[in-house]
């Protein structure tokens, strides 16, 4: 979770429509990627078999229903503007990296001087979310710009993220400041091949984000859920007129 500019500068001184429910049997075997030693996801090459071409091709006119625009960090122009499809939202962004949540190798107060050991949801047996294990996108606080809520996005809502011509699903699992846009969690970014540093990673442009407002993920730690509940939603967000 992204802190505003106040709180920033005080850590600083310091020392940053599918059916409801699937069974287990229904969920699609993704396609693994190589392990790697720290427990963290490999990069993907294509989650399903929707292509990101498709995808990207449906987000390329913008109906904005946020009332103002986003800064992609502090200090940037605000330019991002939120906008609205039959069965989606979505936005087109920089990746900041959010390592908050359960501590882990990766994500802790050692390697993100800025760490939260909280995210704004939880596992369903109640932990903090694993930014190291999950692949999670963090949606802006709900302000008089924009309310994820009001347009049916919550935790679980499945997003597909895309860059470099790759989909990756994954789910709403933080929130963050009212005023800026466009982060993901440490597993999404490795997945995505972009550097997942929570201090000197992430990329400054060409990521979008897809968020669907049907069903969620269920439980919201499984990505494989998010693959299954994607996928579906994905075609069904392609069908539309």
């Amino acid at each position: 979770m992204r802190i505003g500019d106040a709180a920033l500068a005080a850590a600083v001184g310091v020392v940053l429509l599918v059916p409801a429910s699937l069974p287990a049997a229904a969920y699609p075997q993704e396609r693994k990627s190589p392990a790697v030693r720290d427990g963290s996801p490999a990069p993907v090459s294509q989650e399903g078999p929707v292509s990101a071409a498709a995808l990207l091709a449906r987000t390329t006119t913008c109906q904005q229903i946020s009332l103002g625009k986003y800064r992609t960090d502090a200090g940037a122009p605000a330019n991002v503007p939120v906008c609205g499809k039959r069965g989606a939202v979505f936005w087109k962004a920089d990746m900041d990296i959010d390592c908050d949540g359960r501590p882990s190798r990766a994500c802790n107060r050692r390697t993100d001087p800025l760490f939260q050991d909280a995210t704004a949801f939880q596992e369903s047996g109640g932990r903090q979310l694993s930014a190291e294990g999950l692949p999670y996108v963090v949606v802006p606080g709900a302000s008089r710009i924009w309310s994820h809520t009001r347009h049916g996005i919550t935790g679980g809502s499945v997003a597909a993220v895309i860059h470099g011509g790759k989909v990756l699903y994954a789910v709403v699992g933080d929130t963050g400041p009212t005023d800026l846009i466009g982060e993901a969690s440490y597993a999404a970014a490795k997945s995505l091949g972009i550097n997942p540093d929570p201090r000197s990673g992430g990329t400054g442009a060409g990521v979008t984000y897809i968020v669907f407002n049907g069903p969620k993920a269920s439980p919201i730690e499984s990505h494989r859920a998010a693959v299954a509940r994607g996928d579906a939603l994905a075609r069904q967000f392609l069908a539309q007129n």
